[in-house]
Protein backbone atom coordinates (compact mmCIF):
# COMPACT_ATOMS: atom_id res chain seq x y z
CA UNK A 1 0.00 0.00 0.00
CA UNK A 2 1.62 3.36 -0.96
CA UNK A 3 1.73 6.50 1.77
CA UNK A 4 -0.67 8.30 0.02
CA UNK A 5 -3.39 5.05 -0.05
CA UNK A 6 -2.90 4.78 3.95
CA UNK A 7 -3.00 8.29 4.78
CA UNK A 8 -6.34 8.41 2.66
CA UNK A 9 -7.59 5.40 4.29
CA UNK A 10 -6.47 6.74 7.65
CA UNK A 11 -8.65 9.66 7.53
CA UNK A 12 -11.44 7.90 6.02
CA UNK A 13 -11.41 5.39 9.29
CA UNK A 14 -10.24 7.65 11.98
CA UNK A 15 -11.44 11.11 10.91
CA UNK A 16 -7.93 12.83 10.86
CA UNK A 17 -4.32 12.43 9.45
CA UNK A 18 -2.01 10.04 11.02
CA UNK A 19 0.08 13.28 11.91
CA UNK A 20 -3.12 14.86 13.78
CA UNK A 21 -3.68 11.14 15.59
CA UNK A 22 0.04 10.84 16.56
CA UNK A 23 0.14 14.13 17.87
CA UNK A 24 -3.17 13.70 19.42
CA UNK A 25 -2.17 10.50 21.57
CA UNK A 26 1.06 12.38 22.48
CA UNK A 27 -0.99 15.24 23.80
CA UNK A 28 -3.07 12.38 25.83
CA UNK A 29 -0.47 10.60 27.38
CA UNK A 30 1.42 14.09 28.77
CA UNK A 31 -1.91 15.09 30.43
CA UNK A 32 -2.03 11.28 32.06
CA UNK A 33 1.48 12.46 33.23
CA UNK A 34 0.62 15.72 34.28
CA UNK A 35 -2.24 14.92 36.40
CA UNK A 36 -0.26 11.67 38.16
CA UNK A 37 3.03 13.09 38.25
CA UNK A 38 5.02 16.12 39.61
CA UNK A 39 7.25 15.93 36.35
CA UNK A 40 8.84 19.03 34.58
CA UNK A 41 7.36 19.48 32.18
CA UNK A 42 10.24 19.22 30.07
CA UNK A 43 10.17 15.79 30.61
CA UNK A 44 7.21 15.32 30.40
CA UNK A 45 7.64 16.49 26.89
CA UNK A 46 10.19 14.32 26.39
CA UNK A 47 7.92 11.03 27.65
CA UNK A 48 5.13 11.86 25.50
CA UNK A 49 7.01 12.60 22.17
CA UNK A 50 6.88 15.70 21.86
CA UNK A 51 10.46 17.12 22.49
CA UNK A 52 10.67 20.60 24.74
CA UNK A 53 8.27 22.05 26.84
CA UNK A 54 7.84 24.98 24.30
CA UNK A 55 6.16 21.99 22.01
CA UNK A 56 4.43 20.72 24.38
CA UNK A 57 2.72 24.14 26.06
CA UNK A 58 2.20 24.93 21.79
CA UNK A 59 0.54 21.76 21.23
CA UNK A 60 -1.43 21.91 24.53
CA UNK A 61 -2.53 25.35 23.92
CA UNK A 62 -3.78 24.86 20.03
CA UNK A 63 -5.62 21.24 21.43
CA UNK A 64 -7.01 22.05 24.25
CA UNK A 65 -6.72 26.09 25.07
CA UNK A 66 -4.42 25.75 28.39
CA UNK A 67 -0.65 25.36 29.74
CA UNK A 68 0.27 22.42 31.23
CA UNK A 69 1.04 23.77 34.03
CA UNK A 70 -2.44 25.26 34.38
CA UNK A 71 -3.91 22.21 33.12
CA UNK A 72 -1.79 20.23 36.00
CA UNK A 73 -3.25 22.66 38.69
CA UNK A 74 -6.87 23.01 37.44
CA UNK A 75 -6.79 18.50 37.33
CA UNK A 76 -5.24 18.82 40.39
CA UNK A 77 -7.94 21.26 42.69
CA UNK A 78 -10.70 19.15 41.02
CA UNK A 79 -9.27 15.91 41.87
CA UNK A 80 -9.37 17.30 45.82
CA UNK A 81 -12.28 18.83 45.68
CA UNK A 82 -11.77 22.28 44.72
CA UNK A 83 -11.33 25.49 46.67
CA UNK A 84 -15.37 26.00 46.23
CA UNK A 85 -16.58 22.62 47.26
Amino acid sequence: MSVRTFSRRFRDEVGMTPGQWLTRQRIEHARRLLEATDLPVDRIAEEAGLGTGASLRRHMALAIGVAPLAYRQTFRAKASGGAGS
